[in-house]
């Protein structure tokens, strides 16, 4: 037996720990996990996408200030939820961990408020996408902006469908292509474009909302904190990776720093490179009005056409882990219907229902919600609610002396400082992103989980049990010997 197949025995033994089969193919190494949330993060989408949110309502300081304020607590979050990853290494991920750190109901809510927060990410990805495309070919009307939309998740339902090596093989891809991007924005923004002073990044007190600047500054955070989610993404893939209780944190957390680091110096440069504050803040999509005023409309429009297949790649991976997700979820029988969603494809070894239902909610989501900005802030929402609830069961386990389960990837004697900062950061920004003027989000977001309470009280409470073992350690082999046969025959 190969060192890889002794792997793949030992991470599969593993898993029937909890009761689950090798149902998935495993077949990423640590940079393809990593990869994966780094492509969801992709700094020149979401930094880029809500450039002109931050700026119209913090100003300058949003990029220079905002970015590393978001950064270094998002960092607190990122390593709470990696030293879970390496204890409880399931795709189930948030999921599984508050169900088994509080119980069904704590697993249940987690899994709904993930599952919303991911559809409504990739809608936000995919429709940013759209809005830029429809922009650079000055197209009008809704009809262009929604076939671009449902051109660009087709596309990803596809390949997430014919297999995980095509999806690893283009994340690989992805890192490299957003690295060189993000570098030649530096360069090109950074050497030769007429800037400003630096000092200009880190100026205060611009803002065209009616807020006064410090509330208006706070608001502008969405634009750092929506770039920097999705990383839960490294946890989602974790029964097709290899030596996951390793790759899968470290993934999580380097995705995390390694897009702080690049894409700060990006915004920096682009900030810098603003001649008409004002203009650019009112221009329809500010980022291509910068670029336009540094390099002609000609290379402008050229170097935002370079931008969109690293924005395409972000789209791609977000529906892998959507649909890890709902697998994950439904495996427990967790959703309506949940023994469609948790089919295999016998050929290719991917969850293909999850897959197309995550592709279809995610088109839906941005025909009940037209306001983009709705759409991103309920994504932070649902998302950092689900990555905070098991942090939040894990610093009340540590209080009370029954936090055990450590796995290779831990923070030690600092656990429960970083995991009360991460929770009341959380809990910080949740405020903030349904408040006004984000008040609209806000209401939609009690109102599904008010409808989410309502439908736990009247069907699920006492029946749902969480995450439930699919056999004995002899039926779960069984089962993945089937898998195998059925995946050569096909």
């Amino acid at each position: 037996m190969t060192s890889h197949e002794e792997q793949l025995h030992k991470d599969a033994r593993d898993l029937h720990q909890y009761g689950y089969a090798q149902q998935l193919l495993r077949d990423m190494g640590g940079f393809a996990n990593f990869a994966v949330s780094f492509t969801i993060i992709s700094i020149v989408t979401g930094a880029l996408v809500l450039f002109g949110h931050g700026l119209n309502f913090g100003g300058p300081a949003a990029n220079g200030i905002g970015w590393l304020l978001v950064s270094f607590f998002t960092l607190l979050v990122a390593a709470s939820m990696a030293e879970i990853a390496s204890a409880i290494p399931t795709a189930g991920a948030v999921y599984h961990w508050a169900a088994l750190l509080g119980g069904p109901g704590w697993g249940w809510y987690t899994a709904w408020f993930n599952f919303i927060g991911q559809l409504a990410t990739t809608a936000g990805i995919d429709y940013g996408i759209a809005l830029f495309v429809v922009d650079l070919m000055g197209w009008t009307g809704t009809g262009p902006l929604l076939a671009v939309y449902a051109a660009l998740l087709l596309s990803h339902g596809l390949l997430n469908h014919y297999g995980i090596r095509a999806i690893a093989i283009c994340n690989d891809i992805s890192v490299w292509y957003h690295m060189a991007v993000t570098v030649a924005l530096i360069v090109a923004f950074g050497f030769f474009a007429e800037r400003r002073p630096l000092s200009f990044a880190f100026e205060t007190g611009f803002t065209t909302s009616s807020y006064p600047y410090p509330w208006a500054f706070l608001v502008a955070l969405l634009q750092s904190q929506w770039t920097l989610t999705g990383y839960d993404a490294s946890a989602h893939i974790t029964e097709e990776t290899l030596d996951p209780r390793r790759n899968a944190p470290w993934g999580m957390f380097i995705a995390v720093l390694v897009s702080a680091v690049f894409g700060y110096p990006m915004l920096l440069a682009v900030t810098c490179a603003i001649q008409d504050l004002a203009a650019t803040a009112a221009a329809p999509n500010p980022f291509i009005f910068v670029a336009e005023q540094a390099f002609g409309k000609g290379f402008g429009k050229a170097m935002v056409w370079a931008i969109l297949p690293a924005m395409w790649f972000c789209g791609l991976s977000s529906i892998t882990a959507n649909a890890r997700m709902i697998f994950a979820f439904a495996r427990d029988g967790g959703m309506p219907y949940s023994k469609l969603w948790a089919q295999v494809s016998p050929r290719f070894r991917t969850p293909a229902p999850a897959v197309w239902l995550a592709v279809v909610l995610a088109f839906g989501i941005a025909l009940f919600s037209k306001h983009f900005t709705v759409i991103v802030s309920l994504s932070t929402i649902g998302l950092y609610v689900s990555y905070v609830i098991p942090v939040a069961l894990v610093l009340r386990a540590r209080r009370n002396g029954t936090w055990k389960e450590l796995g290779p990837w831990n923070l030690g004697k600092w656990g429960g400082l970083i995991n009360a900062l991460a929770v009341g950061w959380v809990a910080l920004i949740t405020v903030l992103f349904v408040a006004p003027p984000n008040q609209q989000s806000g209401f939609l977001f009690a109102g599904v989980s008010t409808a989410l309470t309502v439908y736990y009280l009247a069907a699920v409470k006492g029946v749902f049990q969480g995450p439930k073992k699919l056999g004995t350690e002899e039926e779960l082999m069984k089962m993945e010997e089937e898998l195998q046969k059925s995946a050569i025959n096909s």
